[in-house]
């Protein structure tokens, strides 16, 4: 399964758009056995961009999921490509606090894999609310 997610935040990455920065970013994650993948989309207003893995859980929720497994994340380079903060309370929503997560490289190779609650401690989520 490792394979398909890695191939797939790869794909997604190939098709981001980025006119901006140029920053590819793809990801994928793994809910209910199905492989779900978002990339990046900028916009010349720039807060009103899309995080790859904002739209990773857009096609998850689409596709009836509601808890991401696992999650790949790729970007430039060969430094690791973390979650901004908006996502990584995205991932909260979706995901519990021992999700992994992992950042690889253009190459397919892992660079880092955190835990969410290690990339978010202490985090705000669904069940805080009742």
């Amino acid at each position: 399964m490792m394979e398909e997610l890695i191939s797939r935040a790869l794909e997604a990455r190939s098709r981001a758009y980025a006119p901006y920065s140029r920053f590819q970013v793809g990801a994928a994650l793994r809910c209910d056995g199905v492989v779900y993948s978002g990339c990046n989309v900028e916009n010349a207003a720039y807060p009103l961009g899309t995080c790859a893995e904002g739209g990773a859980i857009s096609a998850m929720v689409l596709g009836g999921g509601t808890r991401i497994e696992e999650i790949v994340i790729v970007g430039g380079g060969d430094q690791p490509c973390t979650p901004c903060g908006g996502c990584r309370q995205k991932l909260r929503e979706f995901g519990q606090p021992d999700l992994k997560v992992h950042m690889i490289s253009t190459k397919g190779e892992i660079l880092l894999t955190r835990t969410l609650a290690e990339l978010l401690p202490d985090a705000f989520g669904p069940d805080n609310l009742g």
